[in-house]
């Protein structure tokens, strides 16, 4: 989310460049009166300060810059079976339309495994 946040500023930082050039119009110096306002100097140093980090997150990763990436929620669901190990099954794979029991989830043997071959 803060790699998108600053992409955003980045852009708009982009936008005031571009009209500067073609217009000579500063559009931050214009919301706020002049340029050397104190609003106008943090919106200045928070888009300078995006574009950073974009700058960062771009050589960190070596040249690839996600800007959105939805993040997978993964529910864990315990199997738990007396004298068995759990064993944690993503929710995924409970939710397949061919759904396996919960006991073939569990590993063979667990901490009684010895106590129970006898």
């Amino acid at each position: 989310m803060l790699t998108f946040i600053a992409f955003i500023l980045t852009i708009i930082g982009c936008i005031n460049w571009l009209l500067i050039g073609l217009l000579q119009y500063d559009f931050i110096a214009g919301l706020f009166g002049f340029q050397a306002s104190i609003f106008s100097r943090l919106c200045y140093i928070i888009i300078g300060a995006g574009c950073l980090y974009l700058i960062i997150r771009i050589i960190i990763n070596k040249g690839i810059l996600k800007i959105y990436e939805k993040k997978k929620k993964q529910k864990l669901v315990a199997s738990v079976e007396a004298g068995k190990e759990a064993n944690f099954v993503d929710n995924k794979e409970n939710n397949s339309e061919n759904k396996p029991d919960n006991n073939e989830k569990l590993k063979n043997g667990g901490l009684f495994d010895e106590n129970l071959k006898k």
